[in-house]
């Protein structure tokens, strides 16, 4: 059966007009974004399947497009939604943070880095640069790299530093690995920013690590 065929009062979009989306289960969001089915079937059939290929909402919505275009019916436009979905959800946490707010503790950037890196399926390294308050100037992503590792130029990161007139940074990135631990290659360039930082008066004040089971603060370990 498609939605359409449904009484006016079970379709999940009337329900989540009439009462918020708070009271409709996973499945039924996701129909809602997926907007129909494939021909013959319901956008809620749709939605299980994905959900069942990814085992949970997070692991559907984290799947590589290569990966769910092996679900029936889900072709380039409904997999276009999914994306755009999950991309306003990533800047609308990421941006919690706006311009001028002051980042005082390794939880405030954790929250940050973690809302914008922890579900990407690559490696991503980002720079918070800060003014001598320690409020936010500027977010910037300077370097992508595959599940393997992102490879981190340092004079870059100071030459953007310059460019915002940066005092301070925290700088981070994501394990798609799910395992925060820092490696030996995490330390060696967090020590090398560090001292190309220090050679123009721009103070690192933590390299983060996040993935989507938490995250490690380079400074908590007094690695910085």
């Amino acid at each position: 059966m498609t939605l359409a065929s449904w009484p006016a009062s079970e379709r999940p979009r009337e329900r989540l007009l009439r009462g918020g989306p708070a009271g409709l289960s996973d499945g039924e969001l996701l129909a809602i974004l997926l907007g129909s089915g494939p021909k013959g079937a319901s956008a809620l059939g749709l939605a299980h399947a994905l959900l069942r290929h990814g085992g949970s909402l997070v692991g559907a919505l984290a799947a590589s497009p290569v990966e769910l275009q092996a679900i029936a019916g889900l072709g380039p436009a409904r997999l276009a939604r999914l994306q755009a979905a999950v991309e306003i959800g990533r800047r609308y946490l990421g941006n919690q943070a706006p311009r001028g707010a002051s980042l005082q503790a390794p939880a405030d950037a954790a929250r940050f880095f973690h809302a914008r890196l922890a579900d990407l399926p690559h490696e991503v390294f980002g720079c918070l640069f800060l003014d001598t308050r320690h409020r936010l100037i500027r977010y910037e992503e300077l370097f992508r790299g595959t599940i393997d590792g992102a490879a981190v130029h340092p004079r870059e990161v100071v030459k953007r530093a310059l460019h915002h007139n940066a005092a301070a940074m925290i700088v981070g990135h994501n394990h798609p690995s799910g395992v925060t631990e820092p490696s030996e290659s995490d330390r060696g360039i967090t020590l090398r920013l560090a001292r190309a930082l220090e050679l123009v008066e721009i103070r690192l004040l933590d390299h983060l690590i996040v993935s989507r089971d938490g995250h490690v603060s380079l400074a908590e370990r007094g690695w910085i």
